[in-house]
């Protein structure tokens, strides 16, 4: 038995197996049945039945053997064959240990291992056989290479398969949990991978905290595989929708682990990472904190990036970190470079956010201190028409303010905004007439924008505007009268 474990059992505690060509088994199952003329799928039927029998009928030295064998040739044998051998494989795990090393538990655990990472067929069949209990049972009751090779062959079963989820998360979430919380490194990873794949499961995550998982669900986006990692920043993303679970995460170290994975070169854990990190920050105790921890440079660099779902992302954390004036004013600084460089795109989403800040009340008007009125002015003579209509809109956004109305007529910006009027996008010409409107509600300067009365794009809005406000003081008359039942019935 000695001899065996240096030799066969060398590679079952590792992931990868040596190759086996298909030609020398089809060759050696070809010699087991004399007849040399047999065609490989007949050597795969006749093989099978000689590896149930070994399975069944050997002894325990053979049935090792056999189980490292299948183990080994799983990767290409035929799913149909490898099928045929999954109940008998089931019942070596329920045999009693002998005591040896290793046991025929163990060399059936990385069997049924190797047979489920071929897909989901394979995969559901074993988990419906009632494999996960046993596999759970062993574990428990495991240690060593053994403990390695049982929550390896669970991997195998549920990272991919959902079906198999379902059937661990039943009884087995808090066996995982504990396993995080109480395993060696390499063990501690595995369980992290089996962990994250079960929080795509609403009722695993609704039990998530109250089984105790959070810090390991913190873990276990630190730990394993980048696949893992994004899963658990998913998960700590939809948990932290509740404020009391948010507070938890947070306590936990949340904040740190989602910007370890925004600095990974994985376009996936940036935006996974990037989106839970926007729904920590979405409370104002944490505002600071995500700032702090390094999180602004590294949304500018998915604002600057090509992945318009990262521009969005990023777009949507800056509007909730700019709450905190210091937040805005060190965002700021990175809008103004990004508007003053050649990137078109990147420029059109830091104009957005912009306009977005524009409208936040702050000690001080953060984008007219940052410099950003002239490189918006000059935008608004870019080429690019996305370029033009979002700077167009800070713009409008600006002209509310009278500070903001004089920094922007300083910087020429009257001029400008009528020769808009006269361009072809709605648009445009909308945003530039609602900041001329603005001008002419003020006295000191009404005269500079009067030549705008007569153009009709300037009118339509006006209009426009005057009709909305119309129906905003008609609502607000409305509610007045509105008894308290008929906010509640």
């Amino acid at each position: 038995m000695g001899d065996l474990q240096n030799t066969e059992l060398g590679t079952m505690d590792q992931d990868e197996s040596p190759e086996v060509d298909i030609g020398v088994v089809s060759t050696i199952l070809s010699v087991i049945s004399h007849d040399k003329d047999c065609t490989e799928q007949w050597a795969w039927e006749q093989g099978v039945k000689i590896f149930v029998k070994l399975l069944n009928y050997g002894r325990e030295l053979v049935q090792i053997r056999a189980t490292i064998t299948l183990g080994r040739i799983a990767k290409f044998a035929p799913e149909d064959i490898l099928e045929q051998t999954v109940p008998h494989l089931i019942a070596l795990l329920c045999l009693p240990s002998s005591g040896g090393s290793p046991s025929v538990q163990e060399t059936a655990a990385f069997c049924l291992g190797r047979i489920a990472r071929r897909g989901d067929h394979l995969s559901s069949t074993i988990g419906d056989s009632g494999t996960i209990p046993i596999l759970l049972r062993l574990l428990l009751e495991s240690e060593g290479r053994m403990q390695r090779v049982v929550v390896k062959a669970l991997r195998e079963l549920v990272v991919c398969t959902q079906s198999n989820q379902v059937i661990l998360a039943r009884s087995g979430a808090q066996v995982i949990i504990n396993l995080i919380a109480s395993s060696p490194d390499d063990v501690k990873k595995i369980a992290a991978e089996i962990f994250t794949s079960l929080t795509h499961l609403k009722d695993v995550r609704r039990e998530i905290a109250s089984l105790g998982g959070i810090p390991m669900l913190i873990q276990s986006a630190r730990l394993s595989r980048i696949a893992s990692r994004v899963r658990a920043a998913q998960a700590i993303g939809q948990l932290g929708v509740t404020r009391r679970v948010r507070r938890m995460l947070v306590n936990a170290g949340a904040i740190p682990v989602l910007i370890e994975l925004l600095k990974e070169n994985d376009l996936a854990a940036k935006l996974v990472a990037g989106n839970a990190l926007g729904i920590i920050s979405a409370h104002v105790d944490y505002l600071r904190p995500v700032a702090q921890a390094g999180a602004i440079p590294l949304f500018v660099e998915l604002l600057e990036g090509t992945n318009p779902q990262g521009k969005e992302i990023a777009e949507d954390v800056f509007c909730i970190l700019a709450v905190a004036e210091e937040n805005a004013i060190a965002i700021a600084e990175h809008l103004v470079r990004i508007l003053q460089g050649s990137n078109v795109e990147a420029k059109a989403a830091a104009a957005d956010v912009v306009w977005d800040l524009s409208s936040y009340k702050h000690s001080v008007s953060v984008v007219r201190a940052s410099g950003a009125i002239p490189l918006l002015l000059r935008l608004l003579e870019d080429e690019n028409d996305d370029v033009r209509e979002k700077a167009s809109g800070a713009v409008a956004q600006l002209s509310y303010d009278r500070a903001d109305r004089l920094a922007l007529t300083e910087a020429g910006a009257v001029p400008i905004l009528l020769s808009l009027l006269q361009n072809e996008s709605e648009e445009l010409k909308d945003n530039a007439a609602e900041a001329l409107i603005n001008f002419s509600e003020d006295p000191s300067l009404r005269d500079m924008i009067s030549q705008a009365f007569d153009v009709p794009a300037f009118q339509d809005i006006q209009q426009r505007l005057m009709r909305i406000q119309q129906s905003d003081e008609h609502t607000a008359h409305s509610l007045r009268y509105m008894g308290l039942e008929q906010f509640t019935s």
